[in-house]
């Protein structure tokens, strides 16, 4: 692989000042054939003019956070970074490469998930080029090549993981966004590497179940929903009854057998777990129809 090799011109400031210098010679060695002599001095200073005129086309400018990448007749010379006002051969061919950070924000790709669910996902990337070299001559384009391996990496890491986590520590997309985002950009360096491309950071931008079983995974959602709510209120309800039971027995309010315990539970649980408020009923008699 080409590797890029950083290339300090010759200041145009110098240039600048040894082609005025050279101009004024040229026009001493012209004004005085033309009035005078017509022969050596003048064909002289004409040869001296024409060769001063392939100066100008050598001087170029570097912006401060771009690269110049120099090509000397189909060869790669090097790579100009340092801001500033330059001069290079005027044969030599000049291509501008950008070395800011830029965002690139995928499309809303349909992929499947680890299950099999089709699903909605976009991302953004961070990205900027490190090397010259590589970015301008390993791929054809490497702003399009870019482009290309983020989708590429995106339906590759979407696919690797569920959307939702149904068991415990399973990693899903909707809810271990780090992870997801790490693995993202892992995949992400190792495409671009080749192309001098260097991924600063990676996140999914939209995460959404395809409209055509989005209705259906609603209602999954609110069924797992209710189920951990209820979960959570059996359980609390349970401890409730049993601390009841303990706070009687220890302080001797009242003695329970192990009919009128089982009551006492059935009873509480139903106006603690029931969605309605219980209406209370008025026992006269006893358990044991006396």
């Amino acid at each position: 692989m080409m590797s890029e090799k950083v290339r300090r011109p010759i200041l145009g400031f110098t240039m600048l000042f040894l082609l005025l210098a050279l101009l004024g010679v040229t026009i001493w060695l012209l004004v005085p054939a033309l009035q005078t002599d017509p022969g050596g001095r003048l064909f002289l200073g004409i040869a001296l003019f024409a060769g001063l005129m392939f100066v100008p086309p050598g001087f170029f400018l570097v912006h401060p956070n771009e690269a110049k990448v120099l090509v000397l007749f189909g060869r790669y010379h090097g790579s100009a970074k340092e801001p500033g006002f330059w001069w290079v051969n005027p044969f030599t061919v000049r291509k501008r490469i950008s070395l800011r950070v830029r965002n690139f924000e995928t499309a809303k790709l349909k992929v499947n998930d680890a299950n099999g669910n089709p699903i909605e996902i976009g991302a953004i990337v961070v990205w900027r080029v490190v090397d010259t070299a590589e970015a301008m001559f390993e791929v054809d384009d490497y702003e399009n090549y870019m482009r290309v391996q983020s989708e590429s990496a995106v339906r590759a890491m979407a696919s690797s993981y569920p959307y939702d986590s149904h068991t415990t520590g399973e990693a899903a997309l909707s809810s271990h966004t780090d992870e997801v985002a790490g693995n993202l950009m892992r995949q992400l360096s190792e495409r671009l590497a080749k192309a001098g491309v260097e991924v600063k950071e990676a996140r999914i931008s939209h995460l959404a179940y395809s409209p055509e079983i989005a209705q259906a995974m609603l209602q999954r959602q609110q069924a797992s929903a209710i189920i951990a709510a209820r979960y959570k209120i059996v359980e609390g309800a349970v401890g409730m009854v049993e601390n009841a039971l303990e706070m009687l027995a220890q302080k001797g309010i009242v003695q329970l057998d192990d009919e009128r315990k089982a009551a006492m539970v059935s009873n509480l649980l139903v106006v603690l777990c029931g969605e309605r408020a219980t209406q209370p009923v008025v026992n006269t008699g006893t358990l044991y129809g006396g």
